[in-house]
């Protein structure tokens, strides 16, 4: 698939990071220290990631803003575009020597999500989308799962960690939906659980309390595979408000249903 000069651009820049991250992690498995160290030496691997990623993306579109999780944001010369990027999503998981963490970076124009990159440099499994070109893996087109029955239906989310305060309605949304499907995974990697919805290997995903670099790749990802995204709220902008469902047409409405409780 030839994409735009945007979008290799993206690709370029998240293969250059993976790099560096996978040789990080190699490392970081080995790691015999305490908590402190190996976070201290993963929050490096990060940094170094992102600073791979800005010099990449804002050398080649210097007048674009930025949004980024370690660097935060700045507004470019071009008010109207902007990339924001998550150098490693699944942090915890890179922490414990668990290879599924990702990279996502997307590129917004006038408010708009127009393209999205989720590589996992882990498996080099590179899922793209751009907005009317349909979505990619590596070289394979990506199409949602077609199951409609949720009790034949798998779906991932996020449980919050550290006593946050959305806890209580995660716990009362698994309640309703684990009777009701196939199973519910929690991998730990938002990005990579959108892209999996994109892939066919869930058929929906929702969480609470995401940040804007968390989902802005996935979403466009999922929309182009064919499937439907809106927020919790059905009102909600996903990208800014950070609560998610997205699951493939025939499933969108039943699923987000229960989660609406």
């Amino acid at each position: 698939m030839i994409g735009s000069a945007n979008l290799n651009i993206m690709i370029k820049a998240a293969r250059k990071a993976g790099r560096s991250l996978v040789k990080d992690f190699r490392e970081v498995e080995n790691l015999q220290v305490s908590m402190k160290g190996a976070g201290d030496f993963v929050s490096r691997a990060d940094i170094a990631a992102e600073n791979i990623l800005k010099e990449e993306l804002m050398g080649a579109r210097p007048t674009y803003g930025w949004l980024g999780e370690e660097g935060g944001g700045a507004e470019g010369e071009d008010p109207t575009r902007r990339w924001i990027v998550d150098p490693l999503d699944g942090t915890t998981n890179f922490l414990h020597g668990l290879p599924h963490w990702a990279i996502s970076i997307a590129l917004e124009h006038k408010g708009q999500i127009v393209a999205g990159v989720v590589y996992d440099a882990a498996k080099d499994e590179m899922f793209f989308a751009e907005k009317g070109a349909g979505a990619w893996m590596n070289d394979t087109r990506l199409r949602v799962s077609s199951r409609h029955r949720m009790i034949e239906s798998i779906f991932a989310t996020g449980v919050p960690f550290g006593g946050r305060a959305d806890l209580p309605l995660t716990l009362q949304d698994l309640a309703r939906l684990m009777p009701a499907c196939a199973g519910v995974r929690r991998w730990g990697a938002a990005a990579l659980d959108l892209a999996y919805v994109a892939a066919g290997r869930y058929e929906g995903f929702w969480e609470r309390r995401l940040n804007a670099w968390d989902v802005a790749a996935g979403v466009i990802i999922v929309k182009e595979a064919g499937g439907f995204v809106q927020g919790i709220d059905p009102e909600g902008n996903v990208v800014e408000d950070g609560d998610v469902i997205a699951a493939n047409e025939a499933i969108f409405e039943q699923f987000a249903k229960v989660i609406r409780g």
